[in-house]
């Protein structure tokens, strides 16, 4: 999430790891019936049945309509380390950042990070997925990071990304994923990956995307483009309003990051610009530690979602309108914000599910 911008900015990612192997796909529990002879040497063919008692799986959480998204640290930066059962019940969206570019182009794995989380299991990570959405929680696979080179630009690497989430999916039962790529992406590769993936999915499916300010600054950007196309599976656009400099908000103005018009000026383009209010989240960092520029107050994210939901608490910049389903807000990360004593999601979470 944090990246070296144009402008200026802080890297805080540990060298990205490659892993080699894909973790392989789940399967169908089966009892197979062998009828045996008397005298043990005979049997009939093997008959595959449904387990007769295997419960049914629980149907995803659907995510709220008012939602709070955090990303979760798989490595150990200076932020407090977390096990993802301790992320703050604030946090109805859980990004697991981030799984790891292989060798083959497009194609991803995930390793937990066992020695820098003290020791955490990956048995104890898969129990605390499965903890987290019987919680009402959404747990998704995060794709990038600034330090994340995954290059879909091609038929053959949609499909290794497409069959590696997919598997990844499988494997830990995350609920969908999350875009992050910060060094570029193809709109017709990752759209036809993405569609992929949601159709191998299935129901409740999430799609979540953390781009930064400058990919939506117009709908002819590949990240903007890429988001409209898969608006029919996009469940939220959290851009990142930090590491940014100034940009342009929708009214021609230039808005410098760190203040409230920053956050509704640059938000008002994505929501005139074809994505749902539903759609739209308002990524920042949960403390000064976290990010090399942009920090606002939590009181300040409040502000940006009251002008942006309901004409209230507003800077220079006023939206013609008002978005009252606006989704919500996004931070980088849960530990950062457990590093401060939680203030932001203390501050926004309750915020963001009373609008």
């Amino acid at each position: 999430m944090v990246w070296t911008s144009l402008f200026g900015g802080t890297d805080r990612w540990p060298p990205f790891r490659t892993s080699p192997h894909l973790s392989p796909h789940g399967g169908h529990a089966v009892h197979t019936l062998k009828i045996l002879a008397a005298a043990g040497v005979l049997a009939a063919a093997a008959l595959a049945v449904p387990a007769a008692n295997a419960a049914p799986a629980p149907a995803p959480a659907a995510v709220p309509a008012h939602a709070v998204t955090g990303y979760w640290q798989n490595f150990n930066n200076g932020a407090t380390v977390q096990t993802l059962a301790e992320v703050q019940d604030d946090y109805d969206i859980i990004a697991v950042a981030f799984a790891d570019a292989t060798g083959t182009p497009g194609q991803v794995d995930f390793t937990l990070d066992s020695a820098g989380l003290g020791g955490y299991t990956d048995a104890q990570f898969r129990a605390d997925v499965a903890a987290k959405q019987a919680a009402g929680k959404s747990v998704v696979i995060s794709i990038g990071g600034e330090k994340g080179t995954v290059a879909v630009n091609d038929d053959a690497s949609a499909k290794a990304f497409a069959d590696s989430v997919s598997g990844l999916i499988d494997e830990y039962g995350f609920d969908g994923v999350d875009i992050d790529l910060e060094n570029g992406l193809n709109s017709t590769y990752m759209t036809q990956a993405l569609k992929s993936i949601a159709g191998q999915a299935g129901d409740g499916f999430v799609l979540t995307m953390a781009p930064q300010t400058i990919d939506m600054q117009s709908t002819s950007n590949e990240y903007f483009k890429t988001a409209l196309a898969v608006k029919d599976i996009l469940t939220v656009v959290n851009m990142q309003y930090y590491n940014s400099g100034s940009m342009l908000g929708c009214d021609g103005q230039v808005y410098s990051q760190g203040s409230v018009d920053f956050l509704t000026a640059l938000a008002c383009i994505q929501l005139e610009g074809g994505l749902d209010p539903s759609q739209v989240g308002i990524g920042v960092p949960a403390s000064p530690s976290a990010a090399g520029g942009g920090y606002v107050d939590p009181s300040v994210v409040n502000n940006a979602l009251d002008c942006l939901t309901k004409g209230t608490g507003c800077g220079t910049f006023k939206p013609s309108k008002t978005y009252p389903d606006l989704r919500g807000a996004m931070t980088w990360s849960t530990n950062w914000d457990a590093a401060a004593g939680s203030a932001w999601s203390k501050a926004v979470g309750p915020h963001v599910h009373g609008l």
